[in-house]
């Protein structure tokens, strides 16, 4: 009863203040207490109920099972039959598509047409062709890869049989029981009933899910098994009801109903699709989400769609293309209207109607405004869409080819998953990045620790890893190199580091493809764990787990380890620091998530030192061991609550104590056992040394951990849910049974491990975690002056840390007293099976528990800086890009870290915002806004974007960071402060927030974009950099250490953060310079053809008519002019690599937009209305006495035309190679070739005009190669007497730049350096 009232008093509190999820539907709404909560229907909107498949319930039961979705997934958009409605309904989202559409119906109204209604068919039909085709190869690649994965076998209990059976993963349904082997993969979302290994536990790898090699655990459902039996499908009677399909990966709760019991389960039961079981042997299933039902599905949202910042800056110049074709149509209809005016009666040419009367001259107008519509319809070009998408291809077939973004140790490449806004990359004006993993390697080194107040500096580990870098890059590449080898001989699954590049096509597949990856081994069930020996396992490299110990620590423990005596006990009299420090390496080894392997197994868990010392002993003698300590520690057996360990929903099962001492003779401290015995154990622990351990964790800072108290001789030996083996330094092994384990979440920033020590049986708690909550946890007794003291030096010695830049942690401990620990762990135990509100509820008891702490000591991890940071932050920072660090660690460590990458600078202003509440922010901010005002030109850091290469000044014009954090943030966007604050940022060059959430990265990265109107890039490598990634307008993965969920929301995704420059100043200015040339020079080609039409109706009675051929007027843009322009596109280099990444400020060309302007776009229309004139009127004023027809006077008007048009293209070319030359000559051939046999051809194409032979007279008159040779020079005399006195009179940086490339190495380089104003030698000259 005492139990029932503090339950219901705890439960009574904590619902005063409970909030509920919105992302979980079990507690989503519509009331905590409504009706509809407690209902637990199969039509419930929220719910889900699942009935096994083993014929054991009703046969409407299975009805119900079929009516969820079946196993069989779909990538693909298109069916067989609807392809092709589909396919061109969704190409009429573009507005050119309608457009054309338009035009080409219009064509059909017989008053109206101008060409055949055929022929204007065409450009349209074969443009949507094209793409078609292109979406069609597409779509029918994931077909084939659906194909591939539903045809995958899995075995499926069949009931009828009474056995498992193998099934296709399409036949698959919820309900069902599947059964897996180690190494395959999981078919659907199974929530786990049985596991072969020990306390039911199983290891699974989400490489497929979110990219990360570490393993994972998960815990099958208590209660309703028995684990040391095998496990019946037929006698499981229990329904299960749990939430209804969602994408949320980190949330899942339901319960499981038998006719006796109730009991609730969450995600630590959930095996997730596409996810591979490892180190256990067998698993029982039974699916709970099938299909597109599964979370892996749900969270696949295929690749995302980005507009790029030119393709809508080419929507305004498409609108002032039409502006003017209607202002031209207009003209026309004006021209008609007046021509035929001039006619006493009516035209002779014009019929009359049926009634005798002839149309009024405004509608004349009105029809031929149409007419002209159609006729200069190419005004607009319809191919430019489909040449830029081509363009586009090809620029990232390059970029992925670069070998200089190829990263060798990882076997990895650049990856493009948006292909349609690569010219972005050219114009980035903002960067936010993060810090752990991005700018540094994430890869976490032990580095210093304090303990009770006295530090060790570990001085020898520092001067190791300062030589030994390089060496470990090296190392890891030739592992990585026979890692391959071997693998590619043995494993069907390849690792990350070894696996292929993903191709473009089947990046954007989306996730459906990357969680097949390892599919063939579902067909090999007879594959072991064994066969994922060669595997690199995370966080294991050498520089990670090889830690030179301080030599006077190394002495204090050794001291401490002579007062202990043989069976691991300290010694009264034993000093409190010795004490503390056993307790501290205890804590470092005890307090985390490892899995134990061995190193030629990195795949095959430790579960307890026995197993690797079997040969070695006898059973007999163990028996014998075992028999000896039974008798004298029986009552060590029970735990405070061992009554309850056999309770539905009890986490831990009983352990006996004679399964604890057969592995050595740490398990017991009664001296009776004999020399033989006790050899015995000598002998195990012998070979048990001789053992190297390879640790698997989930984070890198746990490894570095138990990596640290491994250099000081406390080894975790192995790991199971109920016990953990130590070996201390004295070489005795020392198993610890594991009560309770508080995992780390966000929200408390620390995790525990409840143990019971087998010697004392005294029940005590581990704690690590953020020193900010850990300090505030102390008990009481650390006010006295001792304690303080002890605390005061471990904060400074925290600050130092932080200062340094590492990485901090705060260890402490609690020693529970029985009771108290019964008290707690029934109201653990009852939080765990509850069924509703079941996290919140073990949030509040961790919560309880972790108070009143004794301060052990705090470590220092040094998470090193990535190759190449500091100098690709320089050469950003001067091509003008803002960069911004958004980091959830704390201040002192991120502001270190932020110099040491040259993110700020000594000789910088820096502001820090550090506050809690609206006014003082308020204040704050004005302050400093005040203070920046006083010096000149600062009011906008930003705007003074000018390109000069004139030589620096000696006198640094001061700049301004700011460090915030995350507390600040929240006032600023809860207070209605964010203008004040985009005024401040405004004026920053670098900005720094700490302790940042992803929601909040998420929030900055949009409140910059949206109302500083200006292109971000976000870069990150953790899933918390997710939604940071999504908002930005170019979002960048890096491959790193913690997964691949950042990769698969990129659009870009390289290995390192110094790939960002060159893939930035070069490949994104050579991107977005070529394809804001070729947009421009598509309108001006077009416009200067239309031109050619629109004159002739000046001449013509603007009636419309053309003198071109029609035929020769569709393959003017589709074949004759099309593949110079793609090869522009794809292949131009206005300026050279190397140059590019020497002079940076090249790069502000395309953040002010120089070649993608209105104003450029308004010259080139000049310049075009210029050439259509020269290409008109001179062979007009050739021919103008002669007697040749309409299509003679056409054919020398559209072969200059295409000269002239080419020759532009040509004089724009800044880079040329072969395949340029090819295109050009190859483009006129293939006109010549085309035209004349055309002309040779067609007799009555066009009646009552035909061209027939007229290709062939032209090339017969000395005129029209006259004409041909003329023209176009005077066409392109302007231009090219611009282009020449652009570089004499007002030479921009671009064409300087061009200028030095032309230079020889030597000089070139000392030009840079004079620009640079880095000329040491005329610096001494001139003074």
């Amino acid at each position: 009863m005492a139990h029932s009232i503090e339950w219901i008093r705890f439960r009574f509190q904590q619902q005063q203040t409970y909030s509920v999820s919105e992302t979980t539907p079990l507690l989503s709404s519509p009331s905590l207490n409504s009706p509809a909560r407690t209902q637990k229907s199969a039509g419930s909107s929220n719910q889900r109920i699942i009935i096994p498949n083993n014929g054991k319930f009703p046969k409407n039961s299975e009805k119900l099972m079929k009516s969820y979705l079946s196993n069989k997934i779909r990538t693909t958009k298109y069916t067989f039959i609807n392809f092709l409605p589909k396919n061109i309904f969704e190409q009429f989202y573009r507005f050119a598509n309608i457009y054309f559409l338009f035009l080409a119906l219009l064509n059909w109204v017989p008053s109206i047409g101008v060409f055949q209604k055929e022929i204007t068919m065409l450009p349209l039909i074969i443009v949507m062709s094209i793409t078609a085709i292109k979406d069609g190869v597409e779509d029918y690649k994931r077909y084939r890869f659906d194909k591939k994965i539903n045809q995958a076998r899995t075995q499926v209990f069949d009931w009828k049989q009474k056995q498992y059976v193998k099934k296709c993963w399409t036949d698959v349904q919820v309900g069902d029981f599947v059964q897996l082997l180690c190494n395959e993969i999981i078919p659907a979302d199974m929530l786990l009933l049985h596991s072969s290994e020990q306390n039911g536990i199983c290891h699974i790898e989400t490489f497929n899910l979110d990219g990360e090699t570490n393993l994972k655990q998960r815990l099958a459902v208590k209660g309703f098994t028995n684990p040391h039996s095998s496990f019946e499908p037929e006698n499981f009677y229990c329904t299960i009801t749990c939430e209804s399909p969602n994408n949320d990966l980190n949330k899942f709760e339901g319960i499981m109903e038998s006719p006796e019991n109730k009991i609730g389960f969450n995600k630590d039961s959930l095996l997730l699709r596409g996810c591979t079981i490892r180190n256990t042997k067998v698993i029982v299933g039974i699916v709970i989400y099938a299909g597109h039902e599964t979370k892996a599905m749900l969270n696949n949202n295929g690749p995302r769609y980005k507009r790029s910042k030119l393709e809508r800056r080419m929507n305004i110049n498409v609108l002032c293309s039409v502006v003017l074709m209607v202002v031209m149509c207009f003209l026309g209809a004006l021209g008609h209207s007046i021509w035929v005016g001039t006619f006493p009666s009516w035209p002779p040419f014009e019929p009359p109607d049926d009634n005798g009367s002839f149309m009024s001259t405004a509608v004349s107008g009105c029809y031929m405004f149409l007419t002209m519509v159609i006729l200069l319809q190419v005004f607009i070009p319809i191919s430019l869409y489909v040449s830029i998408e081509v363009v586009k291809l090809g620029q990232i077939f390059f970029i992925n080819n670069d070998i200089d973004l190829y990263d060798e140790s990882t076997n990895t490449r650049l990856q493009c998953r948006a292909l349609n806004i690569t010219e972005d990359l050219g114009q980035i004006q903002y960067i936010f990045s993060d810090k752990t993993g991005t700018l540094t390697e994430n890869k976490m080194v032990f580095r210093r620790c304090t303990i009770m107040g006295t530090e060790f500096r570990h001085d020898e580990n520092t001067r190791r890893l300062s030589t030994q870098r390089e060496l470990v890059s090296f190392d890891e590449g030739l592992l990585l190199q026979s890692t391959d080898n071997v693998n590619n001989i043995q494993t069907t699954k390849p690792h990350p580091r070894q696996k292929s590049i993903i191709s473009m096509q089947h990046s954007q597949n989306g996730h459906s493809q990357q969680q097949f990856t390892a599919s063939k081994n579902c067909q090999q069930s007879g594959m072991n764990c064994n066969s994922f020996s060669t595997q690199r396992v995370a966080f294991n490299s050498p520089i990670e787990k090889e830690i030179t110990p301080d030599e006077v620590l190394l002495n204090r423990i050794q001291d401490a380890v002579v007062h202990m005596d043989p069976w691991t006990r300290i010694k009264d009299g034993t000093g409190l620091e010795n004490a503390c420090i056993i307790d501290f390496f205890l804590a470092l080894t005890l307090c985390n998530t490892v899995v134990v392997s061995t190193a030629t197994q990195p795949r095959q868990r430790v579960l307890s030192p026995s197993l690797s010392k079997a040969s070695t002993i006898s059973q007999e003698k163990l028996q014998q061991l075992r028999q000896k300590l039974k008798l004298s520690r029986t009552s060590s057996i029970s735990t405070p609550n061992q009554s309850d360990a056999d309770e539905p929903g009890h986490l831990r099962n009983k352990t006996s104590l004679t399964s604890e001492v057969s592995l050595n003779s740490s398990y017991s401290a009664d001296n009776s056992v004999d020399r033989e015995d006790h050899s015995i154990c000598e002998e195990a622990d012998e070979n048990q040394s001789n053992l190297e351990f390879c640790y698997e964790a989930e984070s890198p800072d746990e490894a570095a951990l138990v990596h640290a108290a491994r250099a000081y001789n406390f080894t975790l030996c192995s790991r199971t849910p109920n016990q953990v083996t130590v070996k201390l330094p004295q070489g005795d092994l020392l198993t610890f049974e594991v009560l309770h384990m508080l995992a780390f979440d966000s929200t408390r920033k620390r995790m525990s491990v409840i143990v019971k020590h087998p010697v004392t049986e005294e029940i005590i708690m581990y704690t690590k975690g953020a020193d900010s909550v850990i300090m505030d946890l102390l008990e009481e007794s650390a006010k006295e002056e001792k304690q303080r003291k002890i605390i005061l030096e471990t904060q400074k010695c925290l600050d130092m840390y932080a200062n340094n830049g590492l990485r901090t942690l705060c260890i402490a401990k609690k020693v529970l007293s029985g009771s108290e620990y019964k008290k707690w762990a029934d109201l653990r135990r009852e939080a765990e099976t509850s069924i509703d509100h079941r996290e919140e509820l073990i949030l509040e008891t961790a919560q309880q528990v972790e108070t009143d702490l004794q301060l052990l000591g705090a470590t220092g991890i040094e998470d090193r800086l990535q190759d190449g940071v500091p100098g690709t932050i320089e050469a950003l920072r001067e091509a003008g890009i803002l960069i911004w660090v958004l980091t959830g660690d704390k201040q002192e460590t991120a502001v270190n870290i932020a110099y040491a990458c040259k993110l700020l600078n000594s000789k910088d202003f820096i502001f820090t915002l550090n506050n809690e509440n609206q006014e003082t922010c308020e204040s704050s901010l004005d302050c400093i806004l005040d203070k920046m005002r006083m010096y000149k030109d600062i009011n906008s850091t930003r705007s003074n974007l000018t390109i000069d290469f004139a030589p620096i000044s000696s006198v640094r014009k001061p700049s301004f960071g700011l460090v915030i954090d995350g507390k600040t943030l929240n006032v600023i966007f809860h207070g209605n402060l964010q203008k004040k604050f985009l005024d401040l940022v405004k004026c920053c060059q670098s900005v720094l927030c700490c302790r940042s959430t992803p929601l909040q990265k998420s929030m900055m990265v949009k409140l910059v974009r949206d109302h500083l109107d200006v292109m971000t890039l976000a870069i990150g490598d953790g899933a918390n950099d997710v939604s940071m990634i999504q908002a930005a307008d170019v979002g960048i993965g890096i491959f790193g250490q913690e997964g691949m969920q950042a990769v698969m929301a990129s659009d870009f995704s390289i290995s390192h953060f110094k790939h960002l420059k060159k893939l930035l100043l070069v490949h994104g200015h050579w991107c977005y310079t070529r394809l804001s040339n070729m947009t421009v020079y598509f309108f001006y080609k077009n416009v200067i053809y239309v031109n050619l039409l629109f004159w002739y109706q000046f001449f013509c009675g603007f009636s419309g008519t053309t003198m071109i051929d029609y035929w020769l007027m569709i393959f003017f843009n589709l074949f004759f002019t099309s593949l110079p322009p793609l090869l522009f596109g794809i292949l131009d280099k206005d300026i050279s690599a190397e140059l590019l990444l020497e002079l940076p400020k090249l790069y502000k060309s395309g953040q002010q937009s120089v070649v993608s302007n209105l104003c450029i776009f308004g010259i080139n229309m000049i310049d075009a209305f210029y050439q259509s004139l020269v290409c008109f009127f001179i062979p007009y004023f050739a021919y103008r006495d002669s007697n040749i027809d309409v299509f003679s006077f056409g054919i020398p008007m559209n072969t200059l035309s295409i000269f002239t048009i080419l020759a532009h293209l040509a004089i724009e070319t800044k880079t040329w190679t072969w395949l340029h030359w090819g295109s050009i000559i190859g483009s006129i051939a293939f006109y010549f070739f085309v035209t004349m046999v055309y002309s040779a051809n067609c007799v009555t194409c066009n009646p009552p005009s035909n061209p027939y032979w007229i290709m062939q007279h032209q090339m017969t008159d000395p005129l029209f190669y006259l004409i041909c040779l003329i023209t176009p020079v005077l066409a392109l005399l302007p231009r090219y007497l611009f282009r020449s006195l652009q570089g004499t009179m007002s030479a921009s940086c671009i064409f300087k730049a061009q200028q030095l490339d032309k230079l020889d190495r030597e000089q070139r380089a000392r030009t840079i350096k004079h620009w640079k104003g880095l000329d040491i030698s005329a610096n001494n000259t001139s003074s």
